[in-house]
């Protein structure tokens, strides 16, 4: 890096600016997933919209690739690039709660526990993922699934509009008034069309729960797969549940249900009854919780520190033969940190029209997540292993559709097929409109229209 333009670039930003050597370098590129180890030329943290336009500006500048870090949480490690900018926003996290208009605005630096904690003083929520320390940029603008999901959508459904900073430098207000056709984008496309430095959401009224992990043994995987397929068949709204084949904290295969109802604890108890019957279970954890609580519940289960490798799809239904290949292929799993984790996706979120937003997972009824991690570089290529192989067991069954925030790096040549060619082609004019040179292309790239 030309130490003139270095220098003129941290003359330039009201945040700090690092390069390799510098103290906290090494801390700013490390993100979720320890696998990613990319090394930018110059990390720029930003402490505001000004300092995202000149870490733009600057790597246009010296024609360098740029890559944008909310929570660095995705697995796939977009927010690192090797030899570029990362456009870090990690030190953003200003949440500002109106509880008389129901809305709160947070910067996009904001982590799920950030926005909670805000939220939550008075008493209110929006829908926004499963694990606190995620970030809610990129959890939104992939769809953003969630433990309210079922009442009251996705994170983006619920997004009321956006402040993005585009390739060239525009500040652009997007809602259903304003750049209409960028706020579709935003709820689906990913970071394509510029870097979103604020968002801006609907809240509802959200106070103690009922809800938190089941388990069961492993031996009654199949049972408890086909009875929660049951269960989730006639569920109302308010219940949400997730189901999974994981180890528990001593090393034992099990497998769980989490449920989470919203509403009136008396009506949640009565929801999660029959939950609780199934078994007997080897642990029930499931009862009135604070909500914010509720958030953090599988946070341990999802330490920063490892290696990740995830991948996913949508089954239209969890057949027995799904069951069937789920559970032959954990009982494979290289080590006790695999896991599969089963997602619903009914209720408020099937109601929303399939042109509306641009996420591509409403024909989708159960999204399937093969999780492989290990600590130790060796352990690497059994662990992707299980998970790839896994996945072509389960190709059969899969739709076209996937969950963006999911996909693995070497799916990125998929995305036409994931969003289906009318939606495709309709964001890549999009990308061609907001970012015709592919500025943004760390990410689940969609290519400007030729």
């Amino acid at each position: 890096m030309n130490s003139t333009a270095l220098n003129r670039l941290r003359s330039s930003v009201r945040g700090s600016v690092l390069a390799s050597g510098d103290d906290g370098y090494d801390a700013a590129r490390r993100i979720y997933n320890a696998a990613i180890d990319r090394r930018p030329a110059v990390i720029v943290r930003c402490a505001g919209a000004a300092d995202v336009l000149r870490a733009i500006a600057f790597a246009r500048e010296e024609n360098l690739l740029a890559s944008i870090r909310g929570g660095g949480h995705n697995v796939a490690g977009k927010a690192v690039v090797d030899g570029g900018v990362m456009i870090d926003l990690s030190t953003m996290r200003s949440v500002r709660v109106d509880p008389a208009a129901r809305r709160v605005r947070a910067e996009a630096g904001a982590t799920l526990r950030d926005l909670d904690h805000e939220t939550q003083a008075f008493g209110m929520a929006t829908p926004m993922g499963t694990v606190s320390a995620t970030g809610i940029a990129g959890l939104t603008l992939g769809g953003g699934l969630g433990h309210l999901m079922r009442k009251y959508g996705l994170a983006c459904d619920n997004l009321a509009s956006a402040d993005v900073i585009t390739a060239d430098g525009r500040r652009v207000h997007a809602s259903p008034e304003e750049n209409d056709d960028l706020f579709w984008g935003l709820r689906g496309g990913g970071g394509n069309f510029g870097v979103v430095t604020s968002f801006e959401y609907r809240l509802f009224e959200i106070g103690t729960m009922v809800g938190g992990l089941i388990l069961h043994p492993i031996d009654r995987a199949r049972a408890l797969l086909r009875f929660h397929r049951e269960t989730m068949a006639s569920a109302p709204d308010e219940l949400s549940a997730l189901a999974a084949m994981l180890y528990s904290p001593d090393g034992q295969p099990v497998c769980a249900q989490f449920p989470a109802c919203v509403g009136p604890v008396a009506q949640g108890e009565k929801l999660v009854a029959p939950l609780k019957k199934f078994g007997p279970p080897l642990a029930d954890m499931a009862g009135p919780i604070a909500y914010c609580d509720l958030q953090k519940t599988l946070d341990g289960g999802f330490p920063s520190g490892l290696s990740n490798y995830w991948t996913a799809n949508f089954v239209r239904e969890l057949s027995d033969e799904v069951i069937e290949i789920l559970a032959e292929g954990f009982a494979r799993a290289p080590n006790a940190l695999s896991a599969v984790v089963i997602e619903e996706f009914g209720g408020a979120v099937k109601r929303v029209g399939p042109e509306d937003t641009a996420v591509p997972l409403r024909d989708g009824q159960y999204n399937v997540v093969l999780i492989a991690r290990w600590s130790d570089p060796g352990h690497a290529d059994p662990c992707i292993g299980w998970a790839r192989g896994l996945y072509r067991a389960l190709g059969p069954h899969f739709i076209s559709a996937a969950y963006i925030n999911y996909l693995p790096e070497e799916l990125d040549g998929t995305l036409a097929t994931v969003y289906g060619a009318h939606r495709y082609r309709r964001l890549s004019e999009l990308k061609r409109k907001y970012d015709p040179d592919n500025f943004f292309r760390m990410n689940q790239n969609i290519r400007p229209a030729g």
